[in-house]
């Protein structure tokens, strides 16, 4: 890449280009820095508009856009992030079905996506349909069901309109997958802590709705 462009010397429809193109964007955007993650995007941007143009497969758009999404959300810009991981859901609901595991990776991501923006009432409303389904299909220790419960523990504790059994469900959830993500994944891997740091989160929520309990002279 020179300069933001992206160069070869292949054809635009040969098979080995579009795939270096995606490998080189989802290379690019997990690395944690934005001048790279910016590069990322466009590489992506270059693979799903040659994509496109080609007229290839819906399912290898979807892919392209979800990879997409996701890098937008790593600079920040959450609506768009947020509109492309619906369009991707929502596509892969009328392409494969709502019980497919492809359909299930990309409502967790469009659940996600919900929550970055504070749309926490429709990533609940996603989650409680999506949730036993990914349990039943994929299995409670698979790590899209993992995060899908990650996820939906975060919607009730971050909202600040959150009762208090949602709150009290918020760290049941996250007492049960919090053990089960460090024996999946290790201690190293940075989805353990950072789901024991929400779990602390709202353990503190919890007690300061709680009301104070009697007893005490």
């Amino acid at each position: 890449m020179v300069g933001g462009e992206i160069r070869g010397g292949r054809p635009e429809a040969d098979t080995a280009r579009i795939l270096a193109l995606s490998v080189l964007g989802n290379g690019l955007s997990n690395v944690e820095r934005v001048c790279q993650t910016e590069d990322a995007l466009s590489v992506q941007e270059a693979e799903l508009s040659t994509l496109r143009r080609l007229g290839m497969p819906e399912e290898s758009i979807f892919i392209a856009q979800s990879n997409l999404a996701t890098t937008y959300a790593r600079l920040g810009r959450f609506e768009e992030s947020t509109s492309m991981a619906r369009d991707v859901y929502l596509g892969n609901v009328k392409l494969f079905g709502k019980h497919h595991r492809d359909t299930l990776f990309e409502a967790n991501n469009y659940a996600w996506a919900l929550v970055d923006i504070s749309r926490f009432e429709e990533a609940k409303s996603l989650l409680r349909k999506t949730v036993p389904v990914a349990q039943r299909i994929l299995g409670e220790g698979h790590r899209v069901t993992l995060k899908m419960r990650w996820v939906s523990a975060k919607a009730l504790f971050l909202d600040t309109d959150a009762t208090l059994d949602g709150l009290r469900e918020a760290v049941s959830t996250l007492e049960d997958v919090s053990p089960t993500a460090r024996r999946l994944l290790g201690g190293a891997h940075p989805t353990a802590p950072a789901i024991e740091e929400d779990l602390r989160d709202a353990r503190a929520a919890l007690r300061a709705r709680e009301p104070p309990s009697s007893g005490s002279a």
